[in-house]
């Protein structure tokens, strides 16, 4: 029997594993795909200092950490359930029940779908999906695209499929909608994108976001928002249009667009069809965390965090003894910060397992501190506040 369960081989999952089998516990890495690496497998951008993030690479590095210590870790396995019993966790997968004293939800996020008019095509895929097909399979989605949803995720991997050499007509927002809601409302777009200002590709468009900080200029800016676009490493951005139905017949074969208002209303008379045979759809992301709520754990809704989030403390322990939790299943994040938090979780249940020397101790702490710096230099946030929300959800923390 595993002294540790840990559910999620992506880079919170994996850090977590070298931590706890650093310490000598028996661990077991779990993930329902082929291999690991999780969300990790599929990056690749470059960093303020021009090295390159390169995912499958740093993937690699922490396999042959876990490999080295001796974690066993077993792909192609799916989790339908969590039973607490008197002693640990009862683990009900595919491959059989397994049985622990500790397990970890390192599960991570999901996309937010947006259903529109021809979704369901042929071609029509997540923004996330088209990164795995690019930059994991190595697998050319289509010949021309639009992405439909402007965030700071799909920004990012509309980059790197611009440097996979993928031809993307432009980016667009989504139908306004009760499901949409703020993805399809040009002022509330131009808002989330200003916290991602520092990464615009021209110093042109990062002098202008920082002059939008008045909401004066922010609504000015909208109303006379180029009707080309705006040009983001050569793709227009439209923050003006949006789509209204995906064409087709028995596969992708055009997006129909309209001018919409400042309040993502449709212009009438200013639709047109854009020809391209894929979509890509991004919504956003959300912790992934069905897993946590079938074992009973309490949740905070916290919007700036992404959603639902189990409640944990900074040592990643949960308020049901003997389950954790890391990655962006605790808050959307970047990898860095799973990797590091993946690092709390593991030095934080050898502590709880009895584990409790000094040097433990002091990994812990520094592990903590580790996660703090890792934020604070991120490039990227996906909410606002996500520092002041952390301290929010910490305080509030309380055993069951």
């Amino acid at each position: 029997m595993s002294e540790l369960v840990i559910i999620g081989a992506g880079p919170a999952g994996l850090a977590a594993s070298i931590a706890a089998r650093e310490c000598g516990l028996k661990v077991t890495l779990i993930d329902e795909f082929i291999k690991p690496g999780g969300r990790l497998l599929g990056q690749l951008y470059k960093e303020n200092d021009g090295t390159w993030w390169n995912g499958i690479k740093e993937t690699d590095k922490l396999v042959a950490r876990a490999d080295n210590l001796g974690v066993e870790i077993k792909c192609g396995i799916s989790v339908y359930h969590l039973d607490k019993y008197e002693h640990g966790w009862s683990v009900y997968t595919n491959d059989g029940i397994m049985q622990t004293p500790y397990v970890l939800l390192a599960t991570g996020a999901a996309e937010y779908p947006i259903p529109m008019s021809g979704w369901t095509l042929p071609g029509v895929m997540s923004v996330g999906a088209a990164q795995v097909m690019t930059n994991v399979h190595r697998v050319k989605v289509g010949k021309k695209g639009v992405i439909i949803g402007a965030n700071i995720l799909s920004f990012a991997i509309m980059h790197e499929l611009k440097l996979a050499g993928l031809n993307i007509e432009c980016m667009i927002l989504p139908p306004k909608n009760e499901i949409s809601k703020t993805a399809a409302d040009p002022m509330e777009v131009m808002k989330s994108l200003l916290r991602a200002s520092h990464l615009a590709p021209s110093s042109i468009l990062r002098l202008g976001s920082r002059l939008m900080i008045n909401e004066s200029l922010r609504k000015l800016a909208l109303r006379f928002f180029p009707k080309k676009g705006i040009s983001v490493w050569g793709i227009p951005f439209h923050l003006r249009k949006a789509a209204i139905e995906i064409i087709g017949e028995k596969q992708v074969e055009g997006v129909k667009i309209a001018d919409i208002t400042v309040d993502g209303e449709p212009i009438n008379g200013t639709e047109k069809i854009i020809p391209v045979d894929f979509v890509c759809i991004s919504g956003g992301l959300y912790p992934l965390a069905e897993l946590a709520a079938v074992a009973g754990c309490p949740f905070r809704y916290i919007p700036e965090l992404g959603g639902h989030i189990p409640q944990h403390n900074e040592r990643m322990e949960t308020p049901l003894k003997g389950l954790y939790v890391a990655g962006n299943i605790t808050g959307i994040e970047g990898a860095k910060v799973a990797i590091a938090q993946g690092f709390v979780a593991g030095y934080s249940i050898a502590d709880n397992a009895g584990i409790s020397t000094e040097t433990v101790k002091q990994k812990l702490q520094q592990a903590i501190k580790n996660v703090k710096y890792i934020r604070e230099k991120a490039i990227i946030q996906f909410y606002p506040n996500v520092k002041e929300n952390r301290e929010k959800l910490y305080g509030t923390y309380q055993y069951i």
